[in-house]
């Protein structure tokens, strides 16, 4: 099943120079826990702002990039319908598609669920979520998270499933 994992700021702000513009350890712990054990699948971009494999996870990168640029434990993809063709041979995984944004557009159509962190806060941003139809999901959980000393912004977690 394909999952979109991503946080988003006011006007679906959603990066900064290849980085995310806010520090949420909250949001961060959440992305840790959701993913571990799971597949994940980011761009080029996306994969080096992490600076390393996610360890206990699949990690999959898609690009145009030669395989040899990205270690040997990671699978490289080279368009959504390679990502289509993995998601179902391996239907019973969770594979969170975790940006860039021309994968959220490009995978919409094919995506079983979401999981968006909302941050209260207007954010300096170069790159935005697509605009979701969220008339074809069904909100199905959400948590408020707890504003402190380490996560400074007012925010929640939301998690949908297709109608």
């Amino acid at each position: 099943m394909l999952i979109f994992l991503w946080a988003e700021g006011h006007n679906g702000v959603i990066g900064q120079n290849g980085q995310l513009p806010w520090h949420l350890p909250a949001d961060m712990h959440f992305f840790k826990t959701v993913t571990t054990g799971n597949t994940i699948v980011a761009g080029a971009r996306t994969y080096r702002s992490f600076g390393r494999s996610l360890p206990n996870r699949q990690n999959i990168v898609v690009t145009h990039q030669p395989a040899s640029n990205f270690p040997d434990t990671v699978i490289v993809l080279d368009s959504l319908d390679a990502v289509r063709t993995y998601a179902a041979a391996h239907s019973d995984d969770k594979i969170f598609v975790v940006g860039g944004a021309q994968l959220f557009v490009g995978l919409q159509d094919d995506v079983d669920f979401l999981y968006r962190t909302v941050i209260d806060a207007n954010f300096t941003g170069d790159t935005w979520m697509p605009v979701m139809n969220y008339e074809k999901f069904q909100l199905i959980a959400t948590q408020p998270g707890i504003r402190n000393d380490k996560n400074p912004y007012d925010y929640h977690f939301e998690q949908y499933q297709r109608r």
